[in-house]
């Protein structure tokens, strides 16, 4: 693939009109945007930075981290607490996102999403009241593993990260979870999955393929 350089404000405004520009394909009132990337590529702040843009274009908009779908400790930590495998693919809730999160905003939904379940912090349910997306409103969902799932994205992008940058901006504690993402990388191939590719290895030079 053929990557351009961006300036994340540029690769914002982009991805902004390009959500809008797009609809979705279930007939849904509603836009689902995934941004998905290991947490060293910082996913939330370009989740956030395309949410502002969004209101700014006069859509609703509800932001969701995938951190805030974890499984309890009890499950996390059940092959011990620096396990890749249950990592990559114990570590997130995906049934609570389609029913708490992607359920909600289908053709004929509620529109009441739970934005986050589960703090992995105190381990304990987060109690969060349901917060309910205008039926023009946008979803944009960030975190690790999102392609893979079959989620009803409209427009999925992925902040890929070489092996070498992945290991030098993840923290030394958090290296375990290293080995997951070349298994996503083997298993799901992301850079082909998604509708927009994003290099980020310098996190201040960012470089795209553009939008397909």
């Amino acid at each position: 693939m053929r990557l351009e350089a961006i300036t994340w404000e540029r690769l914002t405004e982009a991805l902004a009109d390009r959500a809008l520009a797009g609809k979705a394909e279930d007939g849904s009132s509603w836009l689902r945007v995934g941004v998905d990337g290991a947490p060293a590529a910082r996913g939330g702040e370009l989740a956030r930075r395309v949410g502002e843009a969004l209101r700014l274009r006069g859509r609703s908009v509800l932001v969701v981290g995938a951190e805030g779908f974890v499984r309890p400790a009890s499950l996390r930590y059940e092959y011990g607490r620096e396990d890749p495998d249950t990592y990559y693919s114990g570590w997130f809730d995906t049934g609570a996102l389609w029913r708490e999160v992607f359920g909600p905003l289908e053709a004929g939904g509620s529109g009441r999403v739970l934005p986050d379940l589960w703090d992995p912090v105190t381990d304990r349910a987060t109690r969060s009241p349901y917060v309910e997306l205008p039926s023009d409103g946008v979803l944009l969902l960030h975190g690790p593993f999102l392609l893979g799932h079959w989620f009803p994205l409209d427009l999925s992008v992925h902040l890929r990260l070489s092996p070498a940058a992945l290991r030098r901006r993840t923290p030394e504690s958090e290296r375990w979870t290293l080995p997951a993402f070349g298994r996503y990388e083997d298993e799901v191939g992301p850079a082909e999955a998604a509708d927009v590719v994003v290099r980020a290895d310098d996190p201040r030079h960012p470089a795209w393929g553009g939008l397909r």
